[in-house]
């Protein structure tokens, strides 16, 4: 799996832990609901660290938080 789809799947699973819709989050985070979305598109391959911090802060986690996790540690290198 690729680091951009994981990032994406982590966000839904912490949303989901929380109860709350990816709107929610977006207001929670400072973020436009637009950005939210526009992660979930699979032509899109970018997502910035600075946006990944706001929406941990948005969910009230550290970043360290959020990449600690087995599936993040067991990625593998996406240089081919």
């Amino acid at each position: 799996m690729r680091i951009k789809q994981l990032i994406v799947e982590r966000f839904l699973m912490l949303c989901e832990e929380a109860g709350i819709k990816l709107n929610e989050l977006a207001t929670r985070s400072g973020v436009t609901p637009s950005t939210v979305y526009s992660m979930l598109e699979p032509s899109r391959e970018d997502i910035y660290i600075t946006t990944i911090k706001k929406l941990c802060d948005g969910l009230d986690i550290s970043i360290a938080e959020f990449f600690d996790t087995k599936e993040f540690r067991e990625l593998e290198q996406e240089i081919e």
